[in-house]
């Protein structure tokens, strides 16, 4: 089999495109590293060179609706370009060969119908791939929908200006200035008639981290957009409530929580560590004390890695984690915020206060907050391939400290970086 034959089949191309030893010189390590240097020194060469390999593409894909002598006119062409590389010819050969080239296609190729839709079509499927693949393999975008997190990263948080009458609203340019740099959102809704609060459509997702729900009041229906849970729990409105024409059914201030991207590259690599913030599923999260579904199963949550299989865990009274009886403290790596709390100050919500146990809550609120850990003596073992996780916002956060921990394979990424809103949390500020 001759030389050029063999290259055709291992690299799909006709002979007529291959390069003879005898054009190229042979082709040997000295040769290939002179091409390479050419390729990167020269515009020229570099432009010759994708010139021939599109024109060469074109060809196999109208190579069954062109006639013999336009095949043969273009092929010459492309290997004209082909060889002028190849051999090292001078900038002005080379341009000469491509100004042949592109006379030669534009006389014989076919043109495509519509080409720049045909163009933008690709651009799109191509930009839609690539977003698919970074989604599925690299950076994921999620919302933090709670105030768990916090003071580490915030949940939504809604201020309800119904009973005052004096706050007012920014509007125009400033009002698109807060919702763009702060992420805040006004919703302000009158009563255009007299009526009693009818019905509500539950929300309808229109666009991601946003939605659009319906009121009724009277006979008047009222639309409202927004990115929260529980809009009209959080704006107060009250079934059977009689509104007349000019009250406030809803005044709102809305501060969006933080949008960030969730790494779901490194742990491919390595475990997740203790105190690293992470992203799971709640699909089969099941309660120990009850057996059923311990949350909604198709949701994802964020929190503090806290403990792995194997583990013991308890929760002493001075709100410190133990570990297999190794005390967690501010010089424990990840949680230097979590346990620079005033052991004189009584934990507060929303600030950093360590983790606290059942007992400890019970002197605080009538809320049920850990009720895994009733008390500093209660341990408990984290299962083998399991992890056990809480928030950094001990009295508000529905944690492990209420259904225990969760198959690793649950767990989707760790956090990456804040992208909005840009808050001083912005970046790789929160840890």
């Amino acid at each position: 089999m001759k030389w050029s034959a063999r290259r055709a089949l291992c690299f799909g191309r006709s002979e007529e495109e291959t390069i003879s030893p005898a054009a190229s010189g042979g082709v040997t390590g000295k040769w290939k590293g002179e091409m390479i240097l050419r390729w990167l020194l020269s515009p020229t060469v570099r432009q010759a060179s994708n010139l021939h390999r599109h024109a060469q593409r074109i060809l196999n894909a109208q190579r069954d609706l062109l006639s013999s002598p336009a095949l043969e006119k273009v092929a010459a062409a492309i290997a004209a370009v082909r060889s002028a590389v190849a051999s090292n010819a001078d900038g002005k050969l080379l341009k000469q060969r491509m100004a042949d080239l592109e006379r030669t296609t534009a006389k014989w190729i076919q043109p495509y119908p519509h080409a720049s839709l045909r163009e933008n079509t690709e651009v799109i499927l191509v930009a839609v791939a690539v977003a698919v693949a970074i989604h599925t393999f690299f950076l994921k975008p999620f919302k933090i929908p709670t105030g768990s997190m916090q003071p580490t990263l915030y949940g939504i948080i809604s201020e309800n200006l119904l009973n005052e009458a004096a706050a007012t609203f920014p509007t125009g340019l400033r009002r698109v200035i807060d919702l763009i740099w702060h992420g805040t959102s006004y919703i302000h809704k009158v009563a255009r008639a007299e009526g009693m609060f009818e019905a509500f459509e539950p929300p309808k997702t229109i666009f991601p981290f946003l939605s659009r729900q319906r009121v009724k009041i009277g006979s008047e229906w009222y639309a409202v957009w927004s990115s929260v849970d529980h809009l009209l729990e959080r704006a107060g409105v009250q079934p059977d409530h009689l509104y007349h024409r000019g009250d406030d059914i809803i005044k709102l201030k809305l501060i969006n929580g933080d949008h960030l991207f969730v790494d779901r590259l490194t742990y491919n690599f390595r475990r997740p560590t203790r105190g690293e913030i992470i992203v799971f599923e709640t699909k089969g999260i099941i309660s120990p004390t009850t057996g059923q579904q311990a949350m909604p199963q198709d949701q994802f949550y964020i929190k503090r890695l806290v403990a792995m299989g194997g583990e013991r865990v308890r929760i002493a009274n001075d709100r410190h984690l133990i570990i297999n009886e190794r005390r967690l403290d501010q010089t424990t790596r990840h949680f230097e915020n979590v346990y620079s709390f005033d052991p004189k100050q009584a934990p507060r919500p929303n600030q950093y206060s360590g983790h606290v146990n059942g007992f400890v809550a019970r002197q605080l609120t009538e809320a049920v907050i850990a009720p895994l850990f009733p008390d500093e003596s209660t341990v408990r073992t984290v299962r083998p391939n399991h992890y056990l996780v809480m928030g950094d916002n001990t009295l508000d956060s529905y944690d492990g400290r209420s259904w225990g921990d969760f198959s690793r394979t649950n767990v989707i990424g760790r956090y990456c970086f804040v992208y909005w809103p840009f808050s001083s949390r912005f970046g790789w500020a929160a840890r």
